[in-house]
Formats: C-alpha cells, sequence, structure tokens
C-alpha cells in the first residue's frame, strides 16, 4: 500500500467519523406521517418523493410485518441525502436515476413508475436486478476494476439500509435483548423463535 492510499483511507475514516453521528440522529428522527400528506421533502420534489415512495413501496411492502412506507424508509432516504448533500438543489446521481428509471417506466407502460401497477414494477424491478452488481472486495479492498453502482442498486442499498436499522425492526421483528448476556457462538435457531438476533 502507498502513501497516497493511506492518505486516501484515512480521509474515508474521518469522513465516516464525522458523518455517523449525523446519520444517527437522522435515523432516530424518522418517524411515519401517520396521515401520509403532511411529508414535505427536504431533498426531492414532488414527483421524485412520489417515486421513491412508490420504490420504497415495492421493494418492501406491507406483509405480515410492516412495510417500508409504513417506517418511513422513504423520508429517511430523504432526509439523509438532503444531510449529506452541501447543494441540495444541484444535479445528483439520485435525481438523475429518478428521470431515468421513469423514462424507462413510460417507454414501456406509458406511465411513470409510481403510477403503475404492482406488476409492472416488479417487471421494471426484475429487469433492474441484471445491473452491476456490487464487486467482490477482500477486506473492504476492491478486486479488479470497480464498475460504477447502478442507480437501482445503490437506492436499494439505502432502503435496506433504513429498514433494517429502523427501530420498529430491531426491537419487534427480529430477536432483541437490550443487555445481552453470556456469548453462545453456536446455539440452534429454534431457541430463539426462529429469528436472528437485532444488533441495535
Amino acid at each position: 500500500m502507498d502513501r497516497r492510499e493511506v492518505l486516501r483511507n484515512i480521509s474515508f475514516l474521518i469522513g465516516g467519523a464525522v458523518v455517523a453521528p449525523s446519520v444517527l440522529g437522522l435515523m432516530q428522527s424518522c418517524t411515519p406521517d401517520k396521515a401520509g400528506s403532511s411529508w414535505v421533502p427536504a431533498y426531492f420534489d414532488g414527483d421524485q418523493a412520489r417515486f421513491l415512495t412508490a420504490y420504497v413501496d415495492t421493494l418492501l411492502p406491507r406483509t405480515t410485518t410492516p412495510g417500508g412506507v409504513d417506517l418511513g424508509v422513504d423520508h429517511f432516504i430523504d432526509k439523509v441525502l438532503a444531510a449529506t448533500n452541501a447543494d441540495p438543489e444541484a444535479e445528483s446521481p439520485m435525481r438523475t436515476g429518478i428521470i431515468d428509471f421513469d423514462t424507462n417506466a413510460s417507454t414501456q407502460f406509458g406511465k411513470v413508475f409510481a403510477d403503475l401497477e404492482a406488476s409492472q414494477r416488479a417487471q421494471l424491478f426484475s429487469e433492474a436486478e441484471k445491473s452491476s452488481r456490487y464487486q467482490p472486495s477482500v477486506w473492504g479492498t476492491a478486486v479488479g476494476e470497480q464498475p460504477p453502482i447502478s442507480f437501482y442498486r445503490s437506492l436499494k442499498s439505502m432502503a435496506l439500509w433504513g429498514y433494517l436499522s429502523s427501530e420498529t425492526v430491531g426491537t419487534e421483528i427480529l430477536n432483541y435483548l437490550p443487555v445481552p448476556g453470556e456469548y453462545d457462538g453456536d446455539i440452534p435457531l429454534s431457541s430463539v423463535g426462529g429469528k436472528a438476533w437485532s444488533l441495535g
């Protein structure tokens, strides 16, 4: 590893240490609006916010567990992007990605993504799943040339992060023990109700 790489890695660590408390504060402040109509997006415009809500609802629908929209994942993504972008008015890959995704939906089905039927949204998601994936790495260091990650995968990653780190998922869906007892690295899953443990 040369000096440039070391300096780059140190700057990433410092940046992560500076941004982490802000993001944690955002995660705690993201509570879903029960009425659903008074949410004013901080980063996206109205049409982009509709897209985001439809995207999250398609990716994480309500089943026997709350869906992504129920937990305010769309609000979380909006707040994270507003807090981490210096100029909220500037063009960004997320905004451009939404425009491209909507254009693709309009080309195929004659409507923007938010207005599509569930089966049409699922078809677009299945096509997007074929896009470039996160490439393999060894201990966080990329192996080989890294192609840029697609808009679909980037937004999917943020949505899953927001969902899995929500208080509801951490305390009601996953097993949660605020003060853990002894460590046992080899227990049958059936002994904990068939659920994985929450890290929160």
